[in-house]
């Protein structure tokens, strides 16, 4: 059996798997679990991963969960490029760092500004609020300047002159807030300009491809999702954007 990547493209850690795999040319399977249809809670899936989460892979035997962890060995059973994730000690730690920072930071922002400017409203059939809005837009700006300030300064990539894990794992968690109809590169000509770098270095039309559907994203009806994950979500929802 060969390698099998479990995966939706609606989902941020997914779509970076899939552009890193692709743009490497790694061979594997692409195995589709469709989040909004409860594919991910089934016993089949459950099999591939316990957690009941995506992405998932399947090395034969071997399965792995959590997207980091699944970049981190890929680069390494495949010998990616060094620029992906450097043999350099400090361009390394750079990218540890940024891995370890984005979890509660720009996915944590990012993705609340799209559950809530997209999916909250069709959850509860309540119009969102203005300030509400405001608020979680904030939020937001603020880790964007960090980023900004911090881990992108005046360089082409967070770990220097290449493209890394760091970078890639970054742009798709941005591209969240832009499905949800909030193009936050519009007034950041210093971030813009690196996300076209970022783009041009894994493949343009990679990148778009992978995008499809999150940039369909504020299209999305409440029958598109499975009847018995509406609840979940709805809670889940509520607690979160509280």
């Amino acid at each position: 059996m060969g390698l099998e990547l479990y995966l939706d493209l609606l989902s941020q850690p997914c779509r970076s798997i899939y552009i890193f795999a692709r743009s490497n040319n790694i061979p594997f399977e692409f195995k589709h679990v469709e989040l909004m249809k409860g594919q991910h809670r089934t016993e089949e899936f459950r099999k591939v991963n316990i957690l009941m989460k995506v992405p998932a892979l399947k090395d034969g035997s071997f399965t792995l969960a959590e997207s980091i962890a699944i970049l981190l060995y890929l680069a390494r059973k495949f010998k990616t490029p060094d620029h992906w994730y450097p043999s350099d000690l400090q361009k390394r730690a750079r990218v540890d760092e940024y891995l370890s920072w984005q979890h509660v930071n720009i996915r944590g922002k990012g993705s609340k500004l799209f559950l809530t400017k997209v999916l909250l409203p069709l959850l509860t059939g309540q119009p969102l609020s203005p300030e509400k809005l405001e608020s979680v837009t904030e939020e937001l700006n603020i880790v964007l300047n960090q980023f900004e300030e911090k881990f992108l300064q005046d360089k082409p990539f967070i770990a220097g002159s290449e493209v890394s894990l760091a970078d890639l794992v970054a742009l798709v968690e941005l591209m969240q807030p832009v499905g949800a109809g909030y193009d936050l590169f519009e007034e950041r000509p210093k971030l813009a300009e690196w996300r076209r770098q970022v783009e041009e270095a894994v493949g343009k039309q990679l990148f778009q491809e992978a995008h499809e559907g999150i940039l369909k994203a504020k299209n999305l009806t409440a029958d598109k999702i499975a009847p018995d994950l509406l609840e979940h979500f709805k809670h889940q929802l509520l607690k979160q954007t509280s």
